[in-house]
């Protein structure tokens, strides 16, 4: 059932109509949700599994290790449910659910997690050592993860919950923080839990190892890598924003400032570069991306908004922040398959197994909940009380689009006001060859904020990859590794590798040389392949595109080729996609799929397909020319916006593109040159 708030100002909030009172609406619809599962006062906050291949609790696991998941799930539904009912606790101290007072039962549960021998314990870091058998002091748990949203939701209902007990039980609940706050964490973002776990019991009054505080600290600066953007393990997602540029700001207000005011300075200026570009990372709605992992987490991606106002020196617009915050927010709660039965699935829209993670458990979406950290901030806050405005969609020009490139972790996101989208190019990818989540989490060639990632619709077909097959032996590869070069002349340089293995010498891999620029209502591509063994077959997906009774059309052009879909998402919104492939493409089609679209049952996915049959070169095509565009209305795509280009002329003799500058002439005079030289110089990892 989705969520319909009943306050709206649209004067104060001309965008979205939401207001703070809205949000707290929100939280209410979601508390609700979830304890319309929970019968008992005494019972844990377990809601029913939808999928239990791939989450946790594990099955067929020793029994020890399942009770030790058991416990972490149990604790998991506890703390990330209170980021969402602690704010709403301080605004409405007497909240009753099931006939209680939601504060009643979260002091309760807390008290009994922390606390050795009960039922629900979540069990201190050295018995779980026991338990599992493991005296490794590298071992690390997931419930080192959930002490972190415990002292960030008790500080938050700090009169209602943390002041209401006694001194015996704040010293159980501080002794089950100390363990895990100084023991092992993963050397990543973990090491920000443990700094917030040490920090709430300084601020508490409880001794704390300032060593290994300042050590997590330095680390976690460590892995700045400019433009607000931390890297994450290998990666580079979601979690520099609701980990590192949430988390750090927390830290700073109750440890940095004062203790580490040099490493404080650092976070603020960090948060505050974020702050300069994320709001474009955002569309014309304020609907976020499906990129990287941890999907499930959805608009907590706004809560770093909220980070940087618990700053000394915020660098946020307010009025903008909040219509971003609303806007990713209603983009799930307002459909009917986001929070059915009142819980919010493990997919992005609907249940959608292909993106779940096996550190997940049936609770784990409810980190989403970060996002009302909002309502932490007073009512009059200008948060709250700004006019909302939408940034960039405000100013710029029809048909305008707008290109931000960031070197360090390697995004290039554009505005497309024709469409309202925004469509996200990344680099510095690496993945096993066998890590298909991994690829669909980082390695498409677009990610777009109103077209989710596909999982694999065939096995040699993908959406928005190339796909090889060894035309001999019917081996399949796909891209698992992409080498950042950067923007030059408005052209984005990166190249892919298919089955890259950090062991082999990187020219006797296949590999694919990317060169991509938007146009108004999406990308065009004009890639040239680096494949020397052959014969080889290979395709190129556009985006997945929900089928609820698709309308499909073929065009053709002076030898270009284009598909059409028209139809609607599963909430009913309009929805166009057309796929144009010029010169070395031979085939276009498109490919009907089930179960591989996040946002319906039903899925087509439009390609292109060629083979290079010939050991070397000869007459064959080097350079693959594409266009993705994209509408959110019904009014059907002009020739000129199907067929931008009149001409495509190569530097080499042969006239496949083997070599030198690539011109793209258009129909409108203008022209683009694709030049490839010297990108072997300029990739980066």
């Amino acid at each position: 059932m989705s969520f319909e708030p009943r306050t709206k100002d649209f004067t104060l909030s001309p965008y979205t109509g939401l207001t703070r009172e809205s949000w707290l609406e929100a939280a209410s619809y979601i508390i609700d949700g979830v304890f319309a599962h929970i019968k008992k006062f005494d019972d844990p906050v377990v809601v029913a599994r939808q999928e239990t291949e791939i989450s946790y609790p594990h099955k067929n696991i020793p029994p020890d290790r399942f009770e030790a998941e058991r416990r972490a799930e149990i604790f998991e539904g506890l703390t990330r449910t209170l980021f969402i009912a602690a704010p709403l606790l301080k605004n409405t101290p007497d909240y009753q659910v099931n006939g209680w007072k939601l504060a009643d039962y979260y002091k309760a549960q807390i008290l009994r997690t922390c606390s050795r021998g009960d039922a629900v314990s979540a069990g201190s870091y050295e018995d779980l050592q026991d338990v599992t058998g493991h005296s490794d002091p590298f071992r690390t748990f997931q419930q080192t993860v959930e002490t972190c949203a415990l002292v960030i939701c008790l500080d938050i209902s700090r009169a209602e919950i943390w002041e209401t007990y006694t001194k015996e039980e704040k010293d159980t609940i501080a002794s089950f923080l100390s363990g895990y706050a100084h023991a092992s964490t993963v050397p990543q973002n973990w090491r920000l839990f443990n700094m917030l776990d040490m920090a709430f019991l300084h601020k508490e009054g409880y001794p704390v190892d300032e060593e290994i505080m300042a050590d997590h600290a330095q680390a976690i600066l460590g892995y700045y890598a400019g433009n607000g953007w931390y890297r994450d393990g290998q990666s580079f997602d979601y979690y520099s924003c609701w980990a590192f540029n949430v988390y750090a700001p927390i830290w700073n207000v109750w440890y940095g400032y004062k203790n580490m005011p040099y490493v404080a300075q650092k976070f603020e200026d960090n948060s505050n570069a974020l702050m300069r570009t994320y709001p474009d990372f955002f569309d014309a709605d304020g609907w976020m991306t499906m990129w990287g992992r941890s999907n499930i987490y959805r608009f907590a991606a706004t809560s770093a908004f909220d980070g940087n106002f618990f700053l000394r020196h915020p660098a946020a617009n307010p009025g903008l922040a909040r219509r971003i915050a609303s806007g990713a927010m209603m983009q799930f709660l307002s459909r009917d398959d986001c929070l059915p039965d009142g819980v919010p699935t493990l997919g992005f829209y609907r249940q959608f197994t292909p993106l779940v993670q096996g550190y997940s458990c049936a609770e784990s979406p409810f980190w989403l909940g970060k996002a009302f950290l909002c309502l932490d901030l007073p009512a009059d806050h200008p948060f709250w009380t700004a006019r909302e405005e939408n940034g960039s969609w405000e100013t710029m020009k029809a048909g305008e689009v707008k290109e931000t490139v960031l070197d360090g972790p390697a995004l290039c996101f554009t505005n497309h006001q024709a469409n309202g989208t925004t469509v996200l190019r990344t680099g510095k990818v690496v993945k096993t060859a066998s890590d298909e989540h991994g690829m669909w989490n980082y390695s498409k060639l677009c990610f777009c904020s109103k077209y989710p990632w596909e999982s694999a619709p065939s096995s040699d077909v993908e959406s928005q990859q190339y796909v090889l097959t060894d035309v001999t032996s019917g081996a399949i590869q796909k891209a698992n590794a992409t080498f950042w070069a950067g923007e030059k002349n408005g052209v984005l340089y990166r190249r892919q590798f298919f089955g890259y293995r950090l062991e082999d010498e990187t020219h006797w891999i296949q590999a694919m040389n990317l060169a991509d620029f938007p146009v108004a209502n999406g990308i065009i591509r004009v890639d040239r392949h680096r494949l020397h063994r052959r014969p080889v077959s290979f395709t190129l997906g556009a985006y997945g595109f929900p089928d609820n009774g698709t309308r499909v059309e073929r065009k053709e052009r002076g030898g270009a080729r284009a598909i059409l879909l028209s139809g609607t998402d599963s909430s009913g919104r309009k929805k166009q996609m057309a796929m144009t492939v010029w010169g070395g493409w031979q085939q276009l089609d498109v490919l009907k799929s089930s179960g591989t679209n996040p946002d319906s049952t039903g899925s087509l996915v439009p390609y292109a397909r060629t083979t290079l049959r010939k050991q070397y070169g000869g007459a064959e095509p080097y350079v693959l020319v594409s266009q993705v565009i994209t509408r959110e209305s019904g009014e059907p795509f002009g020739e000129d916006e199907l067929f931008p280009i009149e001409g495509i002329i190569f530097s080499d003799k042969f006239r496949v593109g083997s070599y030198g500058p690539v011109r793209i002439i258009f129909t409108d005079g203008s022209e683009r040159v694709v030049d490839f030289d010297g990108i072997e110089g300029r990739l980066s990892l």
